[in-house]
């Protein structure tokens, strides 16, 4: 019969201990992810909430409109930073968003949604207006890279231009929708691909502040 210490019959406490490390590998692995390697999920922290979405950006939507931090007020809004070549989460969330409008019916109608580019390089206000154009209440912004560069940062937005193969780039960005309320005060956000009754409450709560 095989003893503890027998290497053919296995040590348990050894086996024990293996387990525990590769558990421990797994889980800092996983904070890797989410906190390092993902930072799509990028989540908002309490400091400096309230100034969320003020600064001094001078952009313009896809309407010919100027698009400031006063454009967030008189209305109940929502703000989504992405681009147009953009693989799989901004046209995700567009279609989210044409859900949205369509479960809320005529109160969804004063919800205003605007879609601010991380990539101006490449997204004129045309472009922009062309590739939301599908999205009822979906308004397009862009500007120079300058003052795209404040408005990311006015609403913490994290965007990085990642290179691809044959010299061509994506840009790697956060993933939520902020929303404010219509005196311009953050509001709160929905997550990407959030569940879709919280997402519900969310919006119902925002229209009827």
């Amino acid at each position: 019969m095989p003893t503890t210490n027998d290497p053919k019959g296995g040590n348990p406490l050894r086996m024990i201990r293996l387990l525990l490390w590769s558990l421990v590998a797994l889980a800092l692995m996983a904070a890797a992810w989410f906190l390092l390697i993902s930072p799509r999920l990028q989540t908002l922290s309490e400091s400096g909430i309230d100034s969320l979405g003020r600064g001094d950006y001078q952009l313009v939507a896809s309407d010919g409109t100027p698009f400031t931090q006063d454009t967030l007020k008189g209305a109940a809004s929502a703000v989504f930073f992405g681009f147009t070549h953009c693989p799989d989460v901004c046209p995700t969330t567009l279609g989210d968003i044409a859900g949205w409008q369509e479960e809320l019916g005529e109160q969804g109608k004063s919800l205003r949604v605007f879609f601010v580019t991380v990539d101006p390089e490449r997204d004129t206000p045309e472009t922009l207006g062309e590739y939301v154009s599908w999205v009822p209440g979906v308004t397009g912004v862009s500007g120079s890279a300058e003052e795209v560069a404040k408005a990311t940062r006015a609403f913490r937005i994290y965007a990085k231009k990642v290179p691809t193969e044959g010299g061509d780039y994506t840009m790697d960005h956060s993933a939520m929708v902020l929303l404010f309320d219509a005196n311009g005060n953050y509001a709160g956000l929905i997550g990407y691909q959030e569940d879709p009754e919280r997402v519900r409450d969310s919006l119902n709560r925002l229209l009827a502040s």
